[in-house]
């Protein structure tokens, strides 16, 4: 291989490292109360635990909207994803 080539395959792989590392997670965080959520950020996802929602539900607070005065919140129920339990 001449070195150029090894150079190219070397650059390509860091940048797909860096991609990667970058890249946020998947996961919404989950808190336990609605007050525990800090500095929530537009298109933010934060689940609350905190039994407001129905059997089998789960809060979900996002940030929606960019205002004035900050990040406007919607809160509303998810059906909660995981393994059932007994």
């Amino acid at each position: 291989m001449k070195l150029s080539h090894v150079r190219c395959c070397w650059t390509g792989l860091a940048a797909c490292l860096a991609l990667c590392a970058l890249t946020p997670t998947a996961m919404a965080e989950q808190v336990a109360r609605e007050r525990d959520i800090v500095n929530l950020r537009l298109g933010q996802r934060i689940l609350v635990d905190d039994g407001s929602c129905p059997a089998g539900q789960i809060k979900e607070v996002s940030g929606s909207q960019m205002t004035a005065t900050g990040i406007v919140a919607v809160r509303k129920c998810i059906p909660r994803l995981g393994t059932k339990k007994r």
